[in-house]
Formats: structure tokens, C-alpha cells, sequence
């Protein structure tokens, strides 16, 4: 059992016949996903033909994420369009009523992602994953996003992350045991996914053994999922919070990363986690070698990646 995609998960891009939007729809195709549409007003009726070792798909391009649900069955929507374009095809896929919004766009307006996200709560059919965000993928079953294919193999790790390159380190750290579900929620100010809502998910799939959450400086979202693991998760929670060494006042690397006095340092975003039971490492491969040790002592047998 995965969370949010699957084997039959079917992708639409919004943005495929832009440069990234034909990159990262080709590298999906060739992970094994079901990319089976794209989105372009401009270019609709036509297709892209996509080639990879041991593939070939030609993937037809709508007017609408609307069209591309009604006529190749999309349930998933990845958005590459630009910044300034990508409040409009958020609405655009809420509209349409898509259950999930993948948006990897980096540098959405805050008060862009604050109206969409609003917009999505009201309409209640679409969950929103980003913006500046890698996606998630579900190894051997989809990819709907940037992150690498082939890192690592289905396993009994669930892993939620704000930051991407973060991600990719620690589905490599853990490839001898292997991840059920990966998900990269981003490390904007406002984003659609939180850890809570993962943690949640996490919790309700019986094939996630255990959860590692990967958090920064900044905000109050791991103090939140700390409360929140105290209260609801029965599983055993592994965490890493980026910053350990950043200096107070400074935004580092995402728009949300930046701590004021003593609130969302790293030192305290730690001590609130532990005190929820939560193992909290002081370097990604630290936290992997405790997720790896927990593990083991519950005598769960790692696949062959």
C-alpha cells in the first residue's frame, strides 16, 4: 500500500511542452509512470513523442486538466509553468476537480500560493502538494514529480521532507531497507501538504513501518507535528531538522527557513520533538542509521534493491 499515488495513478502536466515539462515528463515515463497527457490552450490537439532505453509513448496534449480527466482518465496533475502562471493552473486543476496538484514551481508569490491553497480548502476536492516542491513517488509504483528514479525500492519507510536535495540523501541512505512513499511537501512559507497531513497518511497505511520526517528552521510546522505525533501516531518517528548552524535572523536556502530569537531554531525544534518520543539525528546519516537500527529491532527483512 502506497500513499497519494499508485500503480494506476494516470499524470496530465500542466506545462509538458515547456523545456522542464518535457524533461521531467519524459524521466517520468521512463521511471515507470503513466504520464498520459499534457496541458497547452496553445498546442492542444497535438502530442509529444517521448523515447527512453526500453520505451516509447506519444502523450496527447489538451486544452484543460478538465479535458485531459475526461478523455485519458488523468487523476494526477504535475505543474511546471512559470511562476507568474502558476495561480491560474492551480485553479484551473482545482476547477477541474483533480484529487491531487502537484506544483513544483519554485518562486510562486506567497499571496498567490495563500489564494489558491484557500481556494482549494473551500472547494474541498483537490489536495495541493508545494509549491517548491520535488513530489512524491512510491517506488516500483509512480513518480509524480522531480525526484530520481531508481534511488531506492518499495519498503516499509515512509519518509516526508521539506527539502528536496534532503530527500534524495535520505532515500539513498535508506536504500538497503527501502521506502513505501516519499514525499517532498516544499519549504515555502505557506504550502498545500504539511508533515501533520503526511504524518497522518503515513499512520493510516499498514505498510509503513516507520516514519522519518526531515524538518528545517524556521516556522512552527515540526513543533506542530511534534504535538501532533504525541497525540496520534502510534509509529515510531525518526527526524532531522536542517540548521543546526545557521544564523538567526537569515533566510537559508527556502523563502521559509528563517528563525527570530529563539522560535524555529533548530536546538528547539529538536528538544520538541524528543519530548514527544520522536529520535532525532544530528546529520541525515545519523537519522538514517537510527531509522535502520529501529528496523531491525522490529525484525522487519529488507528487500533486494
Amino acid at each position: 500500500m502506497t500513499i497519494l499515488i499508485d500503480s494506476d495513478t494516470k499524470i496530465v502536466v500542466q506545462g509538458l511542452t515547456g523545456s522542464e515539462g518535457r524533461k521531467h515528463g519524459q524521466l517520468m515515463l521512463a521511471s515507470g509512470a503513466k504520464v498520459v497527457a499534457g496541458t497547452n490552450p496553445r498546442k492542444a490537439g497535438t502530442s509529444l513523442d517521448f523515447s527512453w532505453a526500453g520505451g516509447h509513448a506519444a502523450v496527447p496534449v489538451y486544452a484543460t486538466v478538465a479535458e485531459a480527466m475526461e478523455k485519458a482518465g488523468a487523476n494526477v496533475s504535475v505543474i511546471f509553468v512559470p511562476a507568474k502562471f502558476t495561480k491560474g493552473a492551480v485553479i484551473e486543476a482545482i476547477d477541474a476537480g483533480i484529487p491531487l496538484i502537484v506544483v513544483i514551481t519554485e518562486g510562486v508569490p506567497v499571496h498567490d500560493t495563500a489564494e489558491f491553497y484557500t481556494y482549494a480548502k473551500e472547494k474541498g476536492t483537490s489536495r495541493i502538494l508545494g509549491p517548491n516542491c520535488p513530489g512524491v513517488q512510491s517506488p516500483g509504483e509512480s513518480n509524480a514529480g522531480i525526484i530520481p528514479a531508481g534511488i531506492t525500492g518499495p519498503g516499509p519507510i515512509g519518509l516526508v521532507s521539506k527539502s528536496g536535495t534532503l530527500t534524495y540523501q535520505m532515500m539513498f541512505e535508506l536504500r538497503e531497507v527501502g521506502i513505501s512513499t516519499a514525499i517532498g511537501i516544499g519549504g515555502d512559507p505557506i504550502i498545500g501538504t504539511t508533515h501533520v497531513e503526511a504524518l497522518e497518511a503515513f499512520q493510516a497505511d499498514d505498510d509503513t513501518k516507520l516514519i522519518v520526517m526531515i524538518g528545517e528552521i524556521g516556522g512552527d510546522a515540526e513543533e506542530r507535528a511534534a504535538a501532533y505525533i504525541k497525540e496520534h501516531v502510534t509509529k515510531p518517528v525518526v527526524a532531522y531538522v536542517a540548521g543546526f548552524t545557521a544564523p538567526k535572523g537569515k533566510t537559508m536556502g527556502h523563502a521559509g527557513a528563517i528563525i527570530s530569537g529563539s522560535a524555529g531554531t533548530a536546538q528547539a525544534k529538536k528538544e520538541a520533538l524528543e519530548a514527544c518520543g520522536v529520535r532525532v539525528g544530528h546529520t541525515p546519516t545519523e537519522t538514517a542509521d537510527i531509522a535502520k537500527q529501529l528496523i531491525a529491532e522490529m525484525g522487519l527483512v529488507a528487500p533486494e534493491i
